[in-house]
């Protein structure tokens, strides 16, 4: 069995309802992606698993997850590796470092590699589990940004981190029209609603479909989805 594991909890924005975590599981140890995927799927998430770094860190940079749990030894791109370029893509998460190794200087290299927490094996699992929720409520009380698909948007810099790491800035109406949109993902907004909600003074509903031009002009497309004739939802990025 392996005998190092990082944990990664992504910020969350806290408007997720009862939806299930998405949890990423970089581990090449079928006994210990056995063990991990029934504990943690038991406590509510819904995991995915990757048996290498390098698709550890495709799927981390493209697919939105709430937990990314990364094993430390894997074959193709070492963890501590993976979550240093994860840090450096703007990819903002938790970390609780797990691993047989307590010495200082080991607990120093995960914490320098972007941990937040240190659980030395063998580790109960209640206590891993508690460590973890621990972290996720704090990133949640913590949380600035808005989930769009696999970017972010800051509310506290007011722009949007893209998965590549680039960060894209909105003028002030493009980012109120995007928090409109992004604080309910799944809501269809009306431009009327949008244009009382986002541009009070304007006379015509039609300045809605001009900010979302310059979004999708920023941003993709696939930003912001026309919805014929009712409106625009939120897309992804």
């Amino acid at each position: 069995m392996s005998q190092r594991v990082i944990l990664t909890c992504v910020p969350l924005t806290g408007t997720r309802g009862s939806d299930p975590r998405r949890l990423l599981l970089v581990e090449d140890d079928s006994e210990l992606v056995q063990l991990l995927t029934g504990a943690l799927s038991a406590e509510g998430y819904t995991v995915e698993v990757a048996r290498d770094g390098q698709r550890g860190l495709h799927l981390g940079l493209t697919r939105p997850y709430d937990v990314v749990v990364i094993d430390r030894r894997l074959p193709a791109l070492d963890g501590l590796d993976l979550l240093m370029r994860l840090r450096a893509k703007a990819v903002q998460a938790r970390a609780l470092l797990l691993t047989a190794l307590g010495t200082v200087h080991d607990r120093v290299q995960g914490l320098d590699a972007g941990a937040d927490d240190y659980l030395v094996k063998p580790f109960d699992l209640d206590e891993l589990s508690a460590r973890l929720r621990a972290l996720c409520r704090r990133t949640l009380d913590a949380s600035e940004v808005l989930r769009i698909g696999a970017a972010h948007l800051d509310l506290g810099l007011r722009d949007v981190a893209l998965p590549d790491g680039r960060r894209v800035a909105l003028s002030a109406r493009e980012f109120e029209l995007l928090r409109v949109l992004a604080t309910r993902p799944n809501a269809v907004h009306s431009r009327s609603e949008l244009r009382r909600r986002v541009f009070q003074e304007a006379p015509a509903a039609s300045i809605v479909d001009t900010y979302v031009y310059y979004l999708r002009r920023k941003l993709g497309r696939a930003a912001v989805r026309t919805v014929h004739g009712l409106g625009y939802r939120l897309g992804e990025v």
